[in-house]
């Protein structure tokens, strides 16, 4: 695998971390909220999405604009791009 196609698979699986987290905003919030401090929280929603501490880390910094549908939508889109860039499984995400 070379540079960029790691690069790809790194930007879908935050991609679809992404997604799934806009897509479960209500657990997503409640799990956050009721976390001691940051690190709780990154385990927490890394556990409730079944993603790693990138994708977490990802959650957590995602600014609440952008959980809009539009921005669902654009999200989702390129994470579709990056999987047919990296020829990796199906996205997962697509309940658009």
């Amino acid at each position: 695998m070379d540079e960029d196609e790691r690069q790809t698979r790194q930007e879908l699986m935050i991609l679809e971390a992404l997604v799934q987290a806009m897509d479960r905003r209500d657990e997503v919030f409640q799990v956050i909220e009721d976390s001691e401090d940051v690190d709780e929280a990154i385990r927490r929603v890394g556990q409730l999405l079944g993603v790693g501490a990138l994708g977490s880390r990802a959650v957590l910094d995602l600014q609440s604009r952008r959980f809009t549908r539009d921005q669902r939508q654009a999200i989702a889109s390129r994470a579709e791009e990056c999987q047919r860039r990296s020829k990796s499984e199906p996205f997962r995400g697509l309940g658009v």
